[in-house]
């Protein structure tokens, strides 16, 4: 199983905001390292969270 952090370890905001990048990620002149990092800075957020506990 991997470290990262499961999808209901994110908030329901969260959830909307990784879809939301997820789809831009699909557009043609979507900026693929950008939105990543997005993605990567909520995982973050939520594995410190979830540590936290």
């Amino acid at each position: 199983m991997a470290d990262g952090p499961n999808f209901s370890d994110f908030t329901p905001a969260e959830k909307r905001r990784v879809t939301r990048l997820t789809v831009r990620m699909a557009l043609p002149r979507a900026n693929l390292t950008r939105l990543r990092r997005e993605v990567e800075a909520i995982e973050n957020e939520a594995l410190r969270r979830k540590k936290g506990k």
